[in-house]
């Protein structure tokens, strides 16, 4: 569970942040640090702010190596780790945060773990401190466990009643059957009354170790005092442990089917997709491109002009592309009146078979790629996004200097290779659709799967 403590940030920091990133990429040097104690981070200095970014994360420490039966053990423990540490009781650690306006947050997704911290340079020391304890002597107290499960629980119920979270809940069921990625992150009712306090601990001695961490850095710290830094966080840590049991890449299941989930609503909620590639994968950047131009270009999308700008049948509509390492998709999803949805979805499957066989068109494609290479910058809005880009680098295995050359890769695609990409990705005949709401002229063809399984 993210939480936000501490400070705001004024204007001229973020815009000499963002200044900084508008620079040639030649001018951004990433520099990769080496604590004594071997632990390796890589660092983008700035000493213009007086502000150092932390993001880490640890490999497979996400909801998809939570045991069958307990899903949402990491999520829960993300949730408890600032909620009391050390000597400090949840309302003493708290309150270290809010008195050095210090900010710190974890948070667990279906791949990874991650930790996020933010800190005046002048209180750099205690907010390590406070960071260490957090790591490494969570106290999973039984009164902040039961307060915190008691929190997922009723974030569960609403979801019940919300149409774009229960679609995504089934339609990733759909997608993934039993398979990890097909758990909520935040588990279920059940799962999450069989977490206990030891299920915690055990996570935490099991699941956050030096061998799975990524960090990046950001801001007004040198080399020589990030390594020091990183021995004093992190060095207490786990080195490794027992071999967990992998992860297996799953089958996401592209049969065409129908689901359809009745809610009283005046609109419908709809998600479709299907198998995506990995971000290693050679026709990424061709399938980068194309989702862009097809649907997740936002105003610029054909999706976009075909179905709400032209025909008006949607309040939204767009395509993502996701790269997970255990089961990469390409999906998107919409919202329309519940007599639209028919229309709607025919314009969807028609744009996916147009993209398919007739590929993009040059001023498209010169347009994506002025889009994309002109607003990467944007994307670094701050030191922690900074951050987290850098850990994203090394979690992709993009290289120090992908920053450099990340404008290359796109510039270098042509019309072949999105054709040849659209062709191997897009097929409008086996998308996976859900659908939330009362839609009109239109049946499931597969039963809903069961979510709290």
């Amino acid at each position: 569970m993210m939480r936000s403590i501490g400070f705001n940030f004024i204007a001229p920091i973020f815009l000499a942040t963002l200044l900084l990133w508008m620079q040639p990429a030649a001018a951004v040097e990433v520099e990769r640090v080496m604590s004594p104690g071997g632990i390796e981070a890589w660092l983008v200095r700035d000493s213009s702010i007086p502000i150092t970014a932390l993001e880490f994360s640890f490999r497979d420490g996400g909801s998809t190596g939570d045991p069958k039966g307990k899903a949402g053990i990491a999520n829960m423990a993300s949730s408890l780790l600032d909620e009391g540490a050390g000597a400090l009781d949840s309302q003493a650690f708290q309150g270290q945060l809010e008195d050095h306006a210090i900010r710190l947050s974890f948070a667990a997704g279906l791949e990874t773990l991650r930790g996020s911290l933010k800190t005046l340079s002048q209180n750099r020391h205690k907010a390590v401190g406070l960071l260490r304890l957090a790591l490494t002597q969570p106290r999973f107290d039984s009164d902040a466990v039961a307060r915190i499960r008691q929190q997922i629980k009723v974030g569960l119920m609403r979801s019940e009643t919300n149409p774009n979270s229960r679609a995504s809940r089934i339609w990733r069921r759909a997608m993934f059957d039993d398979h990890p990625n097909g758990r909520p992150v935040s588990g279920t009712l059940a799962s999450l009354a069989a977490i206990t306090a030891e299920d915690l601990k055990h996570f935490a001695a099991t699941r956050m170790t030096k061998d799975k961490l990524i960090i990046g850095a950001v801001g007004d710290i040198n080399a020589k005092d990030l390594a020091t830094l990183l021995d004093d966080v992190f060095s207490a840590l786990p080195k490794s442990t027992a071999k967990t049991p992998e992860i297996a890449i799953a089958s996401p299941r592209a049969q065409g089917n129908v689901y359809i989930v009745p809610m009283d609503i005046p609109q419908s909620v709809v998600l479709f997709g299907q198998p995506g590639l990995q971000r290693n994968d050679p026709d990424y950047y061709p399938a980068y491109v194309m989702n862009y131009i097809l649907g997740g270009g936002g105003f610029a999308s054909r999706l976009y002009n075909e179905v709400r700008e032209k025909r008006g049948l949607v309040y939204s509509v767009y395509s993502h592309l996701n790269t997970m390492k255990t089961g990469p998709l390409i999906s998107g999803g919409l919202a329309t009146r519940n007599n639209q949805v028919v229309d709607a979805l025919a314009l969807v499957r028609a744009e996916w078979a147009k993209m398919r066989t007739q590929g993009v068109t040059s001023d498209e494609l010169k347009r994506a790629k002025q889009h994309l290479n002109g607003a990467f910058p944007l994307r670094m809005s701050s030191t922690s996004s900074i951050a987290r880009m850098l850990v994203g680098m090394q979690y992709e295995n993009l290289g120090i200097d992908y920053l450099d050359r990340r404008a290359g890769f796109i510039n270098k695609i042509k019309q072949t290779d999105i054709t040849r990409a659209a062709k191997r990705l897009l097929d409008p005949d086996n998308l996976t659709v859900v659908i939330v709401g009362n839609p009109e002229k239109i049946k499931p063809t597969a039963k809903t799967p069961n979510i709290d399984r």
